[in-house]
């Protein structure tokens, strides 16, 4: 698949007055109770990185029931308080909706327990900043040398999911797609569509991927085991691989319509082939001879299907269903064909939503967000419209304060 090849810096007014480039970095940290390490996270985030003009951060609490958010307010961060524990999938895709309204041109997710080192956002972005790559995340496995030490089974894992990720995107060669210390450009942020609400990591990669974005793996060095507390997405290998494959599978399924349905179907077709060879041959070689009644001669030979006579039916029957199923590839193809349409207009809407600087912006709302109330309304709150000033036609940016229901 050709990767998608754009200008990826916005020109405009600079912060000093003159007409340049100017790049804003904003980190979003997702957080639950992490009031050990929220802090250092934080203030230890560059602040001074070649290229980048301002550096944001917003916490997005997810319910934390202890200090938290204080202490994040108090390292200088921007919170956004999440109720009811939607999930980490949803209170991703809430940092990036509100980093992308707060005119971000580079996004970086990083973990609040400390796992991961601030300080290599830098290293982390830099492939971004050259235009080398529009999705960039942090791998763990691709330099064995920085391989972190983990428990085996964390480890394994995470190779099996690997592989079923570059089986799906189609014999990619990717390290490691579960690692959540990742960067993405405006670009790959508005065409991202996610839907999972357990986690989001590997669901990105089949999403991009499928979209033609440009995606880097960093090798870095990580802990492999927190410092701090339990990982609530890994604590359970049982709870991550039965909430996770599902998202994968759903995530396949939408992408990849012909794939996932035809793969079913060939299944089907294999096994009623199998059984319906197995059935021939038996039939052929299992013979009796016909005796004549009268005097016993021989007068034939009966061809004998017992004891597996069920399995002609059960042979047929998957021959029927894979043959249903393959007619359902072709029409869950057709609408992946509708849903690429759809998602072509979603990403015009959010670049001419997020990406104009000439604007009148209705006011945001407030940095609660409440759980269940899907982001993708929450993202079309601003409404923008662009005023004239002047016989030339120029614009100028106003804040209006509105009331939403």
């Amino acid at each position: 698949m050709q990767p998608i090849r754009r200008t990826l810096r916005p020109v405009w007014a600079d912060v000093s007055g003159g007409a340049g480039v100017y790049m804003k970095l904003i980190v979003t940290i997702p957080a639950l109770n992490e009031e050990k390490t929220i802090g250092d996270v934080i203030r230890t985030i560059p602040r001074d990185i070649a290229g980048i003009d301002q550096v944001e951060v917003i916490v997005c609490n997810d319910g934390s029931t202890d200090r938290t958010a204080e202490l994040a307010e108090e390292a200088g961060a921007i919170v956004i308080n999440i109720v009811g524990r939607p999930g980490l999938g949803t209170v991703f895709r809430t940092g990036l909706e509100r980093a992308m309204r707060r005119g971000a041109d580079v996004m970086v997710n990083i973990d609040g327990d400390g796992q991961f080192n601030s300080a290599d956002i830098a290293k982390l972005i830099r492939p971004i900043l050259d235009d080398q790559a529009d999705f960039v995340t942090c791998s763990r496995f691709k330099d064995p040398a920085l391989r972190p030490t983990m428990p085996p089974v964390k480890y394994y894992g995470n190779q099996i999911v690997t592989k079923i990720i570059n089986w799906v995107c189609g014999g990619t060669d990717f390290a490691d797609v579960s690692c959540g210390f990742r960067a993405f450009n405006r670009e790959a942020a508005y065409r991202m569509t996610l839907f999972g609400r357990f986690t989001y990591t590997q669901e990105c990669f089949i999403d991009l991927f499928s979209k033609g974005v440009r995606i880097v793996e960093v090798p870095l060095k990580v802990r492999g085991v927190r410092e701090h507390g339990k990982s609530r997405i890994a604590s359970s290998i049982l709870k991550y691989a039965t909430n996770s494959l599902p998202i994968i599978l759903r995530a396949m399924r939408d992408i990849q319509p012909l794939k996932f349905f035809g793969g079913i179907a060939g299944i089907l077709f294999a096994m009623g082939s199998v059984t319906g060879l197995f059935m021939f041959f038996w039939w052929l070689f299992n013979t009796e001879i016909v005796l004549r009644a009268k005097d016993g001669a021989a007068i034939g030979w009966v061809h004998k299907t017992t004891p597996f006579t069920s399995l002609i039916t059960v042979s047929g029957v998957l021959f029927v269903l894979a043959f249903l199923m393959g007619a359902v590839a072709l029409l869950a193809d057709m609408m992946g064909r509708h849903r690429k349409i759809s998602e072509e207009l979603l990403y015009l809407a959010r670049r001419r939503i997020y990406s104009s600087k000439r604007t009148i912006k209705v006011s945001l709302p407030d940095e609660n967000h409440q759980a269940g109330l899907p982001t993708l309304s929450d993202a079309w709150a601003p409404i923008f419209h662009s005023i004239p000033n002047g016989a030339h036609g120029e614009h100028h940016e106003t804040e209006v304060h509105v009331t939403r229901p």
